[in-house]
């Protein structure tokens, strides 16, 4: 965990901001959650921290690829997480009932098949893929 916070206050410090006890707080909750938070599931597990200075940091923070946003299936808007240079790359299951987003990490041959679709993609139309994301939207266990 401390390697962590040293590339985030390197980060936060290339852009001028400083690693305060209130942004420690929110990449120390992202980390130990394990999975996407909402703002209020932060705001619930980071109680000492007004709502206005969560949005305010988690902005800082998204500007400084410390975190990223991931839209939810439910009402509470966006989830939030590590950014995945951090944490590793990852995808996400998502339940269109509860809006509860899990991480989850693809077996190395689906990761490769994703890759080689990537290709002929970018061979066929000239795009340039900087990353992929698989979202598998659908019912979770405790929904079913």
């Amino acid at each position: 965990m401390d390697e962590l916070h040293e590339v985030v206050e390197q980060r936060l410090g290339s852009a001028g901001s400083r690693y305060t006890r209130g942004r420690r707080r929110l990449v120390d909750e992202l980390c130990t959650a394990g999975h996407p938070l909402t703002v209020r599931e932060l705001l619930h597990r980071a109680e000492t921290l007004s709502t206005s200075s969560v949005y305010r940091n988690l902005a800082i923070l998204e500007a400084c690829r410390v975190v990223r946003q991931i839209p939810s299936l439910s009402d509470d808007g966006v989830r939030v997480e590590l950014h995945e240079d951090l944490t590793g790359h990852h995808h996400h299951l998502g339940c269109s009932s509860c809006g509860d987003l899990v991480d989850v990490v693809l077996p190395e041959e689906i990761e490769s098949a994703l890759a080689r679709a990537t290709a002929e993609v970018e061979s066929t139309t000239g795009f340039r893929a900087e990353g992929h994301r698989l979202e598998l939207f659908g019912t979770c266990h405790s929904c079913q």
